[in-house]
């Protein structure tokens, strides 16, 4: 296992889905909320469309200055992602993902660690997980972020089931 930690290019956006996809269905599938696989299915039913990779390759052809994406790579396969984004009040580390079998293998602090010098210094960086995401809450304390006490469910997430995943937040202090 080799990892490359680079910037995206537009032929990455199948491997980003496939990788977003397999973790989704790895992680956040939750019998006591009501979440099933089949709701992640729902969610990326037209995610390999032609269009959607397109669609995904030009936003990868046109990363906005405020934002930062990073892909994490074992030759061709992407196996990790991370995005940043510099917000008016803070920075939002909008996602740090891996692929299952590349879990613990110190891939996802790989792409932290590219990704943090990214953070606006004079701002707070702020983290939304899923809460009961046990796995990416203690990855996310080790890296010093703590729980602000905030939860929530996102209407943009509710499911076919009518199940919502809830969110809970993080805060790394400036």
């Amino acid at each position: 296992m080799s990892i490359q930690i680079t910037t995206p290019q537009p032929e990455d956006a199948r491997g980003i889905t496939t990788l977003l996809y397999k973790t989704w269905l790895a992680t956040y599938p939750n019998e006591s909320l009501g979440i099933t696989t089949e709701d992640i299915d729902d969610v990326y039913k037209d995610a390999f469309d032609d269009e959607r990779i397109k669609r995904g390759e030009e936003r990868l052809r046109a990363i906005p200055n405020n934002q930062k994406r990073l892909v994490a790579k074992d030759g061709d396969l992407v196996v990790g992602t991370a995005t940043m984004i510099k917000g008016e009040d803070s920075t939002m580390l909008k996602i740090i993902y891996v692929l299952p079998e590349y879990q613990g293998k110190g891939i996802g602090s790989m792409l932290w660690n590219a990704v943090k010098d990214f953070a606006d210094p004079n701002k707070d960086t702020i983290v939304q997980v899923a809460d009961y995401n046990t796995q990416a809450i203690k990855f996310y304390e080790k890296l010093g972020f703590v729980d602000t006490g905030k939860r929530w469910k996102d209407e943009k997430w509710k499911m076919k089931s009518g199940a919502s995943i809830p969110e809970m937040e993080m805060v790394l202090t400036k």
